[in-house]
């Protein structure tokens, strides 16, 4: 990338390499020679937990689980609705991203990782959906661009109807799945209504105002 320095390297468990690149205040994480996410648009994952939470209500103590940290734009934003009582588990697979988070990206990430509301769970979120029972109000899935295995093969099991099924047996009654992609897919959506979610599909906008490419959230809700 023109005009940007590479400042990290960290690979995926069973999957590719990422980069992270920086210029200025501005930083970039690749994923090979793709761009996988960038402090230069945040609205969509901002999105998807205001969203999410709008869906919810109000209603106090509400459990969260958020697969991947990313540059903690979705974290942050869930912490500014949750109250007090609330609490959000978050799975990073891949120690450097919160490595990164904690050093080169310490501005951004402004304390958030230190909120007492927050459980930095060190290892893939799919061990935690298969472990939970009735456990959360909320999971929201930002670990690909989509739903499919991106970064490594073995996150296609979180797509697949055997990952939606534990999904809705983690979900508390009235719970949600949130799922962030840059694309859609037919087939995912079909997915979720055939495993009993009430699906709704929102466009959303990558950057603040409307502006930049079109991403897309989808939001399953448990019966």
């Amino acid at each position: 990338m023109f005009g940007h320095e590479w400042i990290g390297t960290a690979h995926v468990p069973d999957g590719v390499e990422m980069r992270l690149m920086q210029r200025g205040d501005e930083f970039t994480i690749l994923l090979a020679r793709n761009e996988l996410m960038s402090t230069r648009a945040s609205a969509s994952e901002e999105a998807l937990a205001t969203m999410t939470h709008a869906r919810l209500g109000s209603r106090s103590a509400q459990q969260w689980l958020i697969g991947g940290y990313g540059m903690g734009y979705t974290l942050r934003a869930a912490l500014a609705c949750l109250d007090s009582a609330g609490s959000i588990a978050v799975a990073e697979i891949v120690p450097e991203i919160i490595k990164w988070a904690r050093g080169p990206m310490h501005a951004l990430t402004a304390g958030c990782l230190d909120d007492r509301r927050v459980m930095l769970v060190d290892d893939d979120v799919a061990v935690l959906i298969e472990a939970a029972h009735e456990a959360y109000d909320a999971i929201l899935l930002d670990v690909d661009n989509g739903p499919d295995g991106l970064t490594r093969l073995a996150n296609d099991g979180l797509y697949s109807r055997d990952g939606l099924l534990s999904t809705m047996v983690a979900l508390c009654s009235g719970g949600i799945l949130a799922v962030w992609s840059a694309y859609p897919d037919v087939a995912f959506a079909n997915r979720l209504a055939s495993v009993g979610f009430a699906v709704e599909e929102v466009i959303v906008r990558e950057g603040a105002n409307g502006a930049g490419a079109d991403h897309l959230i989808w939001f399953a809700r448990k019966p």
